[in-house]
């Protein structure tokens, strides 16, 4: 059956278009201006030596590329940020997971417990890390306090070099927890009862329906938790920054923390751009990567 496109049926699909063109302009427009053209801008202030009141623009080459490379303080940077993003995304996306499946139900109980795990994904990070600095401080700390009440001393958690990072990269699972969960839950709302009231019937356990029933059907879900979360991981600084600056002897210091401190503090935009330039290019790869993986998984799943 052949169908012709009347006139007024083109008028029509034009206005539809520019109102969609109209609904698109403000987001495209905040996108241009504070992701964009920073990000070009970036990638030409790596080739120069510039300071942070842009004068003195000398074109340098790669010299910032081998200056990074070449520094240890940029390598123990990057392993702070790999380390906390390894630690971080599996027991956040697993911690999720399990949560998810136990409060997917919709109960009075269950609500409550689900605004209490997403309460901390709604607060700035930078007050949570102020609250938590006070709570992990050994000398000011209530949690210390009752403590040292029963006998107990509060080991310097965010000043003890190897306790540092374990006590930042528990207060990121604890912050991001609830959002995964929410995400998650909106996933399982989506697979039919009907699975698992089969599964029932053929006596499957609650193990067998986890790994065979809902996390196939959850993994599109569980790749934008994964992929998303290691975008957040990769670019952690807040935290940090407030919690212990970087510190003790470098332990926590990560490459958006490094990349501000040459930027800011000493004053060297040029550098600092080169590693964000580098930083965007290993977290483009390893999204891609892990969501490739992910995807295969999907496919053999299905």
């Amino acid at each position: 059956m052949i169908t012709f496109r009347t006139s007024k049926t083109l008028s029509q699909e034009k206005v539809q278009a520019r109102a969609g063109r109209l609904f698109i302009a403000p987001s495209m427009t905040v996108f241009t201006l504070f992701v964009f053209i920073p990000l070009i801008a970036s990638f030409v202030f790596s080739f120069l030596k510039t300071n942070l009141m842009f004068r003195n623009m000398d074109f340098v080459g790669f010299s910032n590329y081998a200056k990074m490379f070449a520094d240890s303080r940029f390598w123990n940077a990057l392993g702070n940020t790999v380390y906390y993003t390894v630690c971080v995304v599996p027991a956040q996306v697993i911690l999720a997971l399990l949560v998810a499946v136990a409060l997917k139900r919709q109960t009075r109980v269950n609500n409550f417990f689900k605004s209490v795990y997403f309460l901390p994904a709604i607060c700035s990070m930078t007050v949570i890390a102020i609250i938590w600095s006070f709570l992990l401080n050994k000398d000011i700390s209530i949690i210390g306090y009752y403590l040292n009440k029963i006998g107990i001393k509060m080991p310097d958690l965010l000043n003890n070099p190897k306790l540092a990072m374990p006590t930042v990269i528990g207060v990121g699972i604890w912050k991001n927890l609830g959002f995964n969960m929410v995400i998650l839950i909106a996933g399982l709302q989506g697979i039919s009862d009907t699975y698992y009231e089969a599964a029932d019937i053929d006596g499957a356990s609650s193990w067998v329906k986890l790994t065979r029933i809902t996390i196939p059907m959850l993994m599109p879900t569980l790749t934008f938790v994964t992929v998303n979360s290691v975008i957040s991981s990769f670019q952690i600084f807040d935290q940090v920054y407030v919690m212990t600056q970087g510190g003790p002897l470098f332990k926590t210091e990560t490459v958006v923390q490094y990349i501000y401190t040459n930027a800011i503090t000493k004053s060297n935009i040029g550098y600092a751009s080169a590693v964000a330039v580098v930083m965007l290019i290993i977290t483009l790869s390893a999204s891609l990567l892990l969501f490739k993986y992910m995807k295969q998984d999907e496919d053999q799943l299905s």
